[in-house]
This record gives structure tokens, sequence and C-alpha cells, in this order.
């Protein structure tokens, strides 16, 4: 198992950017899939983007293609969540997400495929 804490959430006005952080401890997560998800008030938990362990492969949600960047760093056991052009829209609690995966170059996009969690950081974008 592995302990992942999110940070990097703020306020920000429409148009601008944040870079979320998903911090990882208790054992390496060399060989995780991860991901991040998000959860607006009243609707349910949505994929947002996700990397492969080998970061070969990434996948984003339609809504933030092109706008939203998910990169890794094994060596700071560190996954990021770049996010430009921000929009109201966007508002919502983040949450990182890991999984074991046998594979390099697999890729997880729905809640139920992860098994650790983080508490989740909250992302306000006003218009």
């Amino acid at each position: 198992q592995v302990q992942l804490v999110e940070s990097g959430g703020g306020l920000v006005q429409a148009g601008g950017s944040l870079r979320l952080s998903c911090a990882a401890s208790g054992r390496t997560f060399s060989r995780y899939a991860l991901g991040w998800f998000r959860q607006a008030p009243g609707k349910e938990r949505e994929f947002v983007a996700a990397i492969s362990w080998s970061g070969i492969s990434t996948a984003y949600a339609d809504s933030v293609k092109g706008r939203f960047t998910i990169s890794r760093d094994d060596a700071k056991n560190t996954m990021y969540l770049h996010m430009n052009s921000l929009n109201p829209e966007d508002t919502a609690v983040y949450y990182c997400a890991a999984r074991r995966s046998p594979l390099g170059s697999t890729v997880a996009i729905t809640t139920g495929e992860y098994t650790d969690w983080g508490q989740g950081t909250q992302v306000t974008v006003s218009s």
C-alpha cells in the first residue's frame, strides 16, 4: 500500500494555471500506474488524467485534453498535474490515485481500478 498526499490546490481566476502535486510515501510507486480524478459538489468522481508506471502512456478526459498535462518523477516519488486555461467548470476536489500495474504501458481510467487514494485538494476557479 502507498500513502498519497495531494497539494497545490487553491483559488485561481479563469484562464489561470495551477500545478497539483501528489507525493507518495510508504513505498516507492515506480511500479504503480497513477491517475487524477476530481469531484465537484453534487457530482460523481470523474476521471481527469492517467499515466502508466513507465510514463510511456497517458490518457486524458476530453474536457481537459490540451489544457492539462500529467507527469511523474519517480526519483521524487511525486506525480504532477499541470493545469492551464482553467475555467469555472474545473472547480472540484482533485484526488490522486495509484495501483500496482504489471505492465509498464497500462493506464487506468476508472475509479474501481485504483487501490490507493489521497485525501484530495480543492481547486476553485473564479469567473
